[in-house]
């Protein structure tokens, strides 16, 4: 009998230890799945995409050079009234290291007649599919993610503010970003 209960023991011991090694890598994975999570302060998601020339870019490339607005967008009227503010945050900062790029979820087609109304002067690219926004975790049309040199997420702006009040928000992070003045992007030109 003694023999059984050290026998029981040891199976019951190696049991435990199996179902705790077992728990801490289900809590190591799920915490790993947790940092892949597209949030402020942390880096950006792999991400590569077309322009409309066909060009092949790497967000991890941009983001080495300096700080990257990535608009994910469309060409509903919200998000019409608010591109002329996005186009001035692009306008007002590109030279001092902003790269801007929208992207857009709408056909090919649409998207070029658009841009040609527009007079859009940033990087563009389409994603009918809208496997951006899988990649990017977010279902909101338009969303804003603001990625500092090193690919680090500094801010995430979701929904539509067609009077621009988001674009100047961002605008003032921008400038903290490059060390520089904000630009006021919700002034008109004169």
């Amino acid at each position: 009998m003694p023999r059984f209960s050290i026998a029981l023991s040891l199976l019951l011991v190696a049991t435990f230890a199996s179902l705790s090694n077992a728990e801490k890598k289900a809590k190591k994975d799920a915490k790993g799945d947790a940092n892949k999570t597209v949030k402020v302060g942390t880096a950006a998601p792999e991400f590569t995409f077309k322009t409309s020339e066909g060009k092949e870019i790497n967000l991890a490339d941009l983001t080495k050079k300096g700080p990257v607005l990535l608009r994910l967008t469309c060409g509903c009227s919200g998000c019409d009234k608010e591109l002329a503010y996005f186009q001035a945050l692009h306008e007002a900062y590109k030279g001092k290291g902003l790269t801007s790029i929208a992207i857009f979820r709408e056909a090919d087609a649409k998207v070029e007649k658009y841009v040609l109304k527009k007079k859009l002067k940033m990087l563009y690219a389409v994603d009918p599919k809208g496997e951006t926004w899988k990649i990017f975790q977010t279902k909101t049309m338009p969303t804003n993610f603001l990625i500092e040199k090193g690919g680090k997420i500094t801010a995430i702006a979701a929904g539509c503010e067609p009077s621009g009040l988001i674009a100047e928000a961002l605008s003032g992070k921008v400038a903290k970003l490059l060390k520089t003045d904000t630009v006021k992007v919700r002034t008109p030109k004169k």
